[in-house]
């Protein structure tokens, strides 16, 4: 069904691979239409709850975007560049409705940093390492790394990361908050796997709200506190918020139809 990507179902769990071994899981632009595509299919899916996004073999998450593709680009393509890839990949990560976890593997640079930095949870294999170099080639982050870095590590660190250019270890990555958990690298997908179980106990319409009500603190001109009051008023009007409270009271373990 696609290129350069493998994706697998695992209950309610769903698997997508970046498949392109041979340039380190590069992404280009029919990668990141795949990704586009395969994402919101399983977005849509009503039998997925969790997505886990990785790449394929152990060197390499993503290793950046692929640079023959944009090398001789003018300003205004490559202002078109970083909106089209913003938009139809990175933001719509972001804001989908489904948790995406990614799954780090090895190198995460450049638009493979923003890739994970999109998704809502992150676990990286302690071999692991982070960066955004793209000053050392001329240009800046054009995939939302510059702001998604500082408001995950804050402005000092991600300043230094972005105008050395330099990469990260995972132990360092978790100590600044770039990343949930580090393990071995043969127990990734496991731990992943473990965070999507724990999520797939709850409510899928909860957490859908409580996606957009996290994600409206870190837009211009929205009040996050009155989305928070807009969602959490949503949610009573829920079959989840119905089953869940009654389950509370009467002492049992919720049955959420999700």
């Amino acid at each position: 069904m696609y290129n350069n990507l493998l994706t697998e179902q695992k209950g309610q769990i769903r698997f997508i691979t970046i498949n392109r071994p041979s340039q380190l899981n590069a992404l280009n632009k029919e990668t990141i239409e795949e990704l586009h595509h395969a994402l919101g299919d399983a977005d849509a899916d009503r039998n997925t709850g969790v997505i886990i996004l990785t790449g394929s073999g152990e060197k390499s998450f993503v290793a950046g975007a692929d640079i023959k593709e944009f090398a001789d680009f003018s300003i205004a393509q490559g202002g078109e560049l970083a909106m089209n890839g913003q938009k139809i990949l990175f933001s719509f990560i972001e804001n989908m409705t489904t948790p995406v976890i990614a799954a780090v593997n090895g190198f995460a640079l450049g638009g493979g940093l923003e890739l994970a930095m999109a998704s809502h949870i992150r676990v990286a294999s302690s071999n692991a390492r982070m960066g955004l170099p793209e000053v050392s080639l001329g240009v800046i982050p054009g995939y939302g790394g510059t702001q998604r870095l500082a408001q995950l590590v804050g402005r000092g660190k991600a300043n230094e990361m972005v105008f050395t250019a330099g990469m990260i270890k995972a132990d360092e990555a978790l100590t600044w908050g770039l990343v949930n958990y580090v393990v071995e690298p043969e127990e990734l997908l496991a731990k992943a796997e473990e965070i999507a179980l724990k999520i797939l106990n709850n409510s899928a319409t909860a957490i859908a709200s409580a996606i957009r009500a996290i994600n409206a603190n870190f837009e211009d001109g929205v009040n996050g506190y009155e989305t928070e009051i807009e969602e959490f008023g949503k949610c009573f009007g829920t079959a989840d918020f119905k089953e869940g409270t009654g389950a509370f009271l009467e002492k049992r373990k919720p049955n959420f139809r999700n």
